[in-house]
């Protein structure tokens, strides 16, 4: 099967296994979006959404966050991994926000990977998800690693995956393939353990063999140990 082919073949599995595959970011709008996003860096959803609650509820706007006083939003911020980084980055970033955006978040990739704490992942979550817009494919740990397992790319930096991915995947299903690749990743093609057995997509899957006889061998070895 040719790359094309399994990926527009993927595209026709994943929304029936996954009709409901989401960002699974906790936001009622553009700028809580952006915020959660940049808060995600090296940080689980889990965890970015047990904090942002509150941090909504205190910061409404661009300019509440530009304003926020230093250390204080920092203690906002701190049961999420690298917060001081963040908090500087995510004031800086309002400010910008307030000062050239009217506090409204930019609605274009230029704009968006401008700001303090935002690259190109980041920029394509808030696109796909806040504005509906296919610009890029968000390639996060599940996706490059997913996309490898099935077979759609042998590269490892997250950049060339996304190009690769941008030339297999349908523009309109750009947004939602991260979805269901993550969604998968983390129900079903764990990274240490990945469900074979019951894995939906094994019959597209280029690695499944070798996963099943290595799931086998260790089976056997922990038998006879």
């Amino acid at each position: 099967m040719t790359y094309k082919a399994r990926a527009l073949a993927l595209c026709e599995a994943l929304p029936r296994i996954y009709p409901d595959a989401h960002c699974e970011l906790d936001f009622s709008n553009p700028l809580e979006l952006l915020i959660a996003t940049i808060l995600s860096a090296q940080c689980t959803d889990v965890q970015v959404n047990k904090v942002t609650p509150a941090v909504f509820k205190k910061y409404r706007t661009a300019q509440a966050y530009a304003d926020a006083d230093p250390l204080e939003f920092e203690q906002d911020l701190r049961a999420i991994g690298l917060y001081r980084n963040k908090a500087k980055n995510i004031r800086a970033c309002a400010r910008i926000l307030v000062d050239e955006h009217g506090g409204k978040v930019p609605e274009t990739m230029k704009a968006l990977v401008r700001l303090p704490g935002v690259g190109r992942k980041t920029a394509n979550v808030v696109l796909g998800n806040a504005f509906g817009q296919n610009v890029g494919v968000v390639v996060d740990t599940h996706v490059g690693r997913l996309s490898a397992r099935l077979g759609l790319t042998k590269e490892a930096d997250p950049k060339k995956i996304e190009i690769k991915l941008m030339k297999l995947v349908p523009q309109n299903h750009w947004t939602l393939f991260s979805h269901w690749l993550i969604f998968h990743g983390r129900r079903r093609c764990k990274a240490q353990n990945p469900d074979c057995p019951n894995c939906e997509l094994k019959d597209l899957c280029p690695s499944y063999p070798k996963l099943i006889k290595s799931k086998d061998k260790s089976r056997k070895n922990t038998l006879s140990s």
